[in-house]
């Protein structure tokens, strides 16, 4: 079982930057690969990024590409998602996960998931 915070969220202008975080408990945080995915109202849940179990693969989604960075802390136990450069159409529920694939981007592929963190862009 793993246990996920996410935390970082906000309101932020456009051309702005945040810094989520996700803090893992209950597992081996080093055996798990993990993403961050975002959900608009009324939308299906969509893929942002995904690092792999060591850090040294990562795959984003085209619209972030450029403008997100994933990462993490094995030792700390935490992914972060770096967003900058925001926009209006980044505003949705933030959500990291962890997956036991070796670097996943379906929702499908992944086995446990946080509370979400709203974010918010203005124009």
């Amino acid at each position: 079982q793993v246990q996920l915070v996410e935390s970082g969220g906000g309101l932020a202008q456009a051309g702005g930057s945040l810094r989520l975080s996700c803090a893992a408990s209950g597992s081996t945080f080093s055996s798990y690969a993990m993403g961050w995915f975002h959900q608009a109202p009324g939308k299906e849940r969509e893929f942002v990024a995904a690092i792999s179990r060591s850090g040294g693969s990562t795959s984003y989604a085209n619209s972030v590409k450029g403008r997100f960075t994933i990462s993490r802390d094995n030792a700390k136990n935490t992914v972060y998602l770096q967003m900058n450069t925001l926009k209006p159409e980044d505003t949705a529920v933030y959500y990291c996960a962890a997956s036991r694939a070796r670097l996943a981007v379906l929702t499908t592929q992944y086995d446990y998931w946080g509370q979400g963190t709203q974010v918010t862009v203005s124009s």
